[in-house]
């Protein structure tokens, strides 16, 4: 008999010994797999964690914070969560609606009567539900914050000059002042600034010590640089100016911080001191509420899902037969990317620090596979292929561009003609200086690009910060001959 016992505990030690073993080279293998994902598309430096049921099952950092600096990524490094912070404002504003603050469905206007749309039906109509699934029917206004430097309420002044892109519900383009707007609604009933807000609302009861709500409550220099490839080269490149709000996209944090904001969301909001929604609110924000079109993301064209919708700060699609919740974020020269497949408890987030690393989707789907789903399809190549293509095609429209170009021309005027300043009273202030044989231009002090003559009132270069890309400024003549507008950067100035 006791022979038979010995046996059984043998073959339990065994058995335990192969799972573990079997568990080690999977894991083993996923991060030989992210590394290599990390090398073909050249990225500085990256964090990944995994979780699932509840549990951290996989945490690493990669590369180096900084080119040509030794200093290591680690799962303590500083990331830009940028867009998918966003997630993070619903679930405050969740917590206004547990409290019997607002509701989903309540007019705007109620909290925000600053914020006006050039529609005034609009205005009466948008609800708070509208601000967070960019469905009003105004097109993106990153102008805002990409080509000059206004308070947030001027940025809602402002909006009434705005055309709409299509009409309200009946379509999705995604929206970052609005996410501002929500961020100004939570500061007025919390009674404290958004920062503080999800401070002591979320990172405080979730124990997310190295979380930041922007980038300059950072104490330490364990954090990433950003990167942008300029002329086939990876150069470092400007931080961006922390948002005066931050609601759309400003929080920073490390891959083992925000691993607990993972295991909270997928654990319907619960944490070892409570739980942050009540169950029916935490539903509510996964719910879809509006259809999104295929080509948000490039990387439809192969994923082919059956439907994709956005629910209150998650885009949704279905992926071999299972639902899942994802994000992006994009700031200049950063990167990042979640996901949960609920039916599974997995989650994943991983960080870059170069300008849209689209290796993250293949980070993404690898993980949903690896730790879950099961299968080979190496999405790396896919998409690598895939975006490489879409690179491609940007060349050579770049080419058909140049190829337009009307050669021997001058403009029409002497230089001097064209200086000056420009206003508009969305777009603000354009400056418009001699530079030698060329034009410098200078738009709200934020964008600056000095410009050759390309033809006739057309002047083309690259802005003096080239990770802003190609500048295009068009002037057009009045029929006395006098120089009347400038069309810069797809924003218009008069004279």
């Amino acid at each position: 008999m006791k022979s038979y016992f010995l046996l059984f505990i043998a073959l339990v030690f065994h058995n335990a010994l192969a799972q573990k073993t079997s568990i080690s080279k999977q894991v083993q293998a996923f991060d030989q797999y992210v590394e290599t994902v990390r090398k073909q598309w050249d990225i500085p430096g990256l964090s990944i964690t995994v979780v699932k049921d509840g549990q951290v099952i996989f945490a690493k950092g990669y590369g180096v914070r900084e080119l040509a600096k030794p200093d290591l990524v680690d799962t303590q490094t500083l990331f830009a969560c940028a867009s998918t912070t966003k997630a993070m404002t619903v679930a405050l504003m969740g917590m206004l609606v547990d409290e019997g603050k607002l509701s989903w469905n309540d007019p705007v206007y109620k909290y925000l009567p600053e914020l006006q749309f050039q529609d005034s039906y609009v205005t009466q109509q948008v609800t708070i539900r509208d601000l967070l699934i960019h469905d009003t029917g105004v097109g993106g206004t990153d102008f805002f914050t990409g080509a000059m430097n206004i308070p947030v309420n001027e940025m809602f002044r402002r909006m009434v000059l705005v055309k709409p892109s299509y009409s309200m519900r009946s379509g999705f383009i995604y929206q970052n002042t609005l996410y501002s707007a929500a961020g100004r609604i939570i500061e007025r009933l919390m009674g404290k600034t958004w920062a503080e807000a999800i401070r002591e609302r979320i990172f405080q009861p979730l124990g997310m010590t190295r979380t930041v709500p922007k980038r300059g409550y950072i104490k330490d220099d364990n954090l990433t640089r950003p990167h942008f490839r300029i002329n086939d080269t990876i150069r470092v490149i400007d931080f961006g100016p922390d948002s005066e709000v931050g609601s759309a996209g400003a929080v920073w944090s490390s891959a083992d911080d925000i691993s607990k904001w993972l295991i909270c969301m997928l654990d319907s909001s619960k944490y070892a001191g409570g739980r942050l929604l009540k169950p029916a609110t935490w539903t509510e924000i996964f719910r879809p509420q509006t259809m999104v079109p295929d080509d948000e993301y490039a990387t439809m064209q192969i994923l082919k899902p059956n439907w994709f919708t956005y629910g209150l700060g998650w885009y949704q699609h279905d992926y071999r037969g299972h639902k899942v919740n994802f994000h992006t974020g994009s700031l200049a020269g950063l990167t990042a990317i979640t996901a949960q497949l609920p039916e599974a408890k997995l989650g994943v987030f991983a960080f870059g620090n170069l300008d849209h690393a689209e290796g993250r989707h293949a980070l993404l789907y690898k993980t949903l596979d690896w730790f879950a789903l099961g299968g080979t399809r190496d999405w790396n190549t896919e998409f690598k292929t895939l975006y490489d293509n879409l690179n491609a095609q940007e060349r050579k429209a770049e080419v058909a561009v140049n190829a337009k170009r009307v050669a021997n021309t001058k403009p029409s005027l002497p230089l001097d003609a064209y200086a000056g300043r420009y206003t508009s009273p969305l777009y603000g202030e354009a400056e418009v200086l001699v530079t030698g044989d060329r034009l410098s231009f200078n738009i709200n002090n934020v964008l600056k690009a000095t410009l050759p003559h390309w033809h006739y009132d057309t002047f083309r270069g690259t802005y003096d910060k080239a990770w802003n890309g190609k500048a295009t400024a068009h002037f057009t003549l009045n029929v006395s001959g006098r120089v009347e507008t400038l069309m810069i950067g797809g924003l218009m100035f008069r004279r």
